[in-house]
């Protein structure tokens, strides 16, 4: 189960992206009626809880939620299927899952970051164009660092051959997935694309023996 300090902290920041993204098409939001964040990479990462020990972010052992999008190329080129069985087959548990198009102003919020670069307004174009985008949230130990290793690096010609940019993908600008790359980045995304209400509690099947320490 989430760790409630950290639902808490995704409902108060789901209300926030209310506040902010109020002005988003009624058919783009979610129950709160804000925003939502599209990022193949896994980004907002919510903690989970699975031991009476403190959970340490970014470390050995982690374990916390991870935002991904798949990009509309992955999407086009129909590659969602291969890439969820990329974490599945991991072993991390999918907490959300949506399709949707993005509006221009939940794009410009979840790529705000990078509002300085020359290339931000191709990417929100790109990000809105009419393609769907896939928005998900995964969990397990360390899969904020793991779930980059999974994606690849951000130039396809540079990811190790087993990633999935590696495998799919040539261009920088058409790399199919975001990642969120840190905690704080991971909680914004997640509260941006999806209701606290919306990230499931459960436990699958197999999930003792994937994680398990002994």
């Amino acid at each position: 189960m989430f760790a409630n300090s950290v639902r808490a902290g995704l409902r108060a920041a789901s209300r926030s992206s209310v506040r902010a993204m109020s002005t988003l098409p009624a058919r783009s939001a979610p129950r709160f009626g804000a925003g939502i964040a599209a990022g193949a990479a896994v980004a907002g990462y919510a903690m989970y809880e699975a031991s009476k020990n403190p959970v340490l972010l970014e470390g050995a052992k982690t374990i916390a939620g991870e935002k991904g999008t798949i990009k509309p190329d992955g999407v086009s080129r129909q590659l969602v299927g291969k890439i969820v069985s990329r974490f599945e087959e991991r072993g991390y548990k999918l907490v959300a899952i949506k399709s949707l198009t993005p509006s221009p102003a939940l794009a410009k919020e979840h790529y705000s970051d990078l509002a300085s670069r020359p290339f931000y307004a191709g990417l929100v174009k790109y990000i809105t164009s009419g393609t769907p985008v896939v928005a998900m949230v995964w969990e397990g130990k360390d899969v904020i660092r793991q779930g980059r290793r999974i994606v690849g690096a951000t130039n396809p010609l540079e990811s190790d051959p087993g990633s999935v940019r590696g495998q799919y993908a040539v261009s920088v600008g058409r790399n199919l997935i975001h990642a969120s790359d840190s905690f704080d980045a991971a909680t914004k995304e997640i509260g941006l694309w999806f209701d606290s209400a919306e990230l499931a509690e459960y436990e699958p099947t197999a999930w003792g023996w994937v994680m398990a320490d002994n």
